[in-house]
């Protein structure tokens, strides 16, 4: 193994989550590798550096905001969670824009995947075996009993090297400069505890895969594929940096795969739908090619429809708006509650100014699929391009209080604000952006601008008082985090 190997694998054991104190049922019950990590962070604790990690996330890594995306790796995750043990918190699936193969775990049950995964996996078993592995790191609680152990051996780098972790695991070559000096000399005690943490993922994650409806034979063949990828490559994948594989871990996974029932899983059509929209809007390497498309469009009817959505985005990303309407229009007719389909053709209504067409569609899209995330913003988007702000603003203020932590939802609020001549709400939704990326100090320098320009005891200078004094509370808590 070798030192970059080495150093980086540090950061993923770093980085492998916690979740509850086991109370694992039977067929879940491993050795345990370490401590139960009980007496370092209670679950309010880890929830919080979560809290405070992922919005320091959200500021310094390209995360993918696609409505679509986000919705799919979540559902899917959460089908993963629904079937795990030991899940004491609900869990959250983020996309980051990188064409390098990874994923991690942190904090407060949050999970992050490379977009090259799309790229990579052959079908969803294979990229939901990533899932379970990384949500299993949380479940067995890694990340707490790193902690413990760096706490004991050195109680004064931890918070000081976190973030530097994080930024590796993003973006490794630049985290890993950070890491190199804090973290010298405890290398190989740590590299051996964190290939017995990978194990353990493997061993419970298939459990997982297996129990949520997908085929346990995909762990060992993306292992394999991973395997193989570093046989021949000048360099090893990114996630054999950070997820070492000796031999002993592909054959063990293989072994447990071996001992399940074997039945064919297809791959969703949402997946499909998934892997073309990625490759084709968010890949700046191994982008969706012809003869991907070729190949799903001699195969079965979900892959000829992921086929022809493909086609369709090729022609919008190169603003050849009428031959993809001439694809999608077919199709949507066939699949009316399409949410890839309706998505797309809001995209090219607006491209060609047509966004009247796009609000009637989606307006009665809307109303009957009860409210869907997607559907609201597509539609929330098409009344500020159609000016109509005053629609907009009346379904993101519901929208942005259920989904506070969605940043599309202030971002099109705060567009529609302006839009309307709303100084002030145009600066309370701005404010919550800046929150979001962890920019407390300017949100709420925007929060007391808004409520200057209110009225003197006015309900709306009261909220925008109050959360204020949220955030100020919020900074305290932060401080912790950010004075080593």
């Amino acid at each position: 193994m070798t030192i970059q190997l080495t150093k980086t694998a540090i950061a993923v054991l770093l980085l492998a989550t916690f979740s509850a104190p086991p109370l694992a049922k039977s067929h879940d019950q491993l050795p345990d590798i370490g401590t139960s990590a009980g007496g370092t962070l209670s679950i309010g604790q880890e929830r919080a550096m979560g809290d405070f990690y992922v919005r320091q996330l959200r500021a310094s890594a390209p995360l993918i905001h696609d409505p679509l995306l986000t919705q799919y790796i979540n559902q899917l995750g959460n089908r993963l969670v629904a079937s795990a043990y030991s899940v004491r918190m609900p869990f959250h699936f983020y996309l980051v824009r990188n064409d390098e193969i990874n994923a991690f775990a942190f904090f407060g049950g949050n999970v992050v995947l490379h977009s090259a995964l799309f790229r990579v996996s052959d079908n969803e078993s294979q990229l939901a075996s990533v899932l379970a592995h990384e949500i299993s790191h949380v479940t067995q609680r890694h990340l707490a009993r790193a902690m413990e152990d760096q706490q004991r051996q050195a109680p004064l780098t931890w918070f000081g090297t976190f973030g530097s972790i994080l930024l590796a695991m993003v973006s490794p070559t630049m985290g890993m400069a950070a890491l190199s000096s804090t973290l010298a000399g405890t290398q190989q005690g740590r590299i051996s505890f964190t290939q017995s943490n990978e194990q353990e993922a493997d061993r419970i994650g298939i459990q997982v895969l297996q129990r949520a409806g997908f085929d346990p034979q995909a762990m060992p063949a993306f292992l394999q594929k991973l395997s193989d990828q570093s046989r021949y490559a000048s360099k090893p994948p990114e996630m054999l940096l950070t997820h070492p594989l000796p031999d002993n871990r592909l054959a063990d996974a293989r072994n447990r795969a071996n001992q399940m029932p074997k039945h064919l899983i297809q791959s969703s059509q949402d997946y499909l739908m998934a892997k073309v929209r990625s490759l084709g809007m968010y890949s700046t390497e191994g982008a969706l090619t012809d003869e991907q498309l070729n190949t799903y469009s001699q195969g079965n009817v979900r892959e000829q429809l992921a086929a022809k959505y493909g086609h369709a985005i090729l022609l919008y990303e190169a603003k050849k708006y009428d031959e993809a309407r001439h694809i999608l229009q077919p199709m949507l007719a066939q699949n009316p509650k399409n949410l890839w389909l309706l998505d797309l053709m809001a995209d090219i209504d607006i491209g060609q100014k047509r966004a009247a067409q796009a609000i009637a569609r989606l307006e009665a899209a809307n109303t009957a699929q009860s409210n869907n995330v997607v559907l609201q913003l597509n539609l929330a988007n098409a009344y500020v391009e159609g000016n109509q702000p005053a629609m907009a603003s009346k379904m993101l203020n519901r929208y942005t209080f259920d989904h506070p932590n969605d940043p599309n939802g202030w971002e099109l609020l705060a567009q529609a604000s302006a839009a309307q001549g709303l100084r002030n709400e145009e600066l309370a939704a701005r404010a919550e952006s800046l929150a979001l990326t962890g920019k407390l100090d300017q949100a709420i320098g925007l929060l007391s601008k808004a409520s200057s320009l209110q009225k003197l005891g006015s309900l709306k200078q009261a909220r925008y008082d109050a959360r204020i004094d949220q955030l100020r509370q919020l900074q305290q808590r932060f401080r912790q985090y950010q004075r080593h």
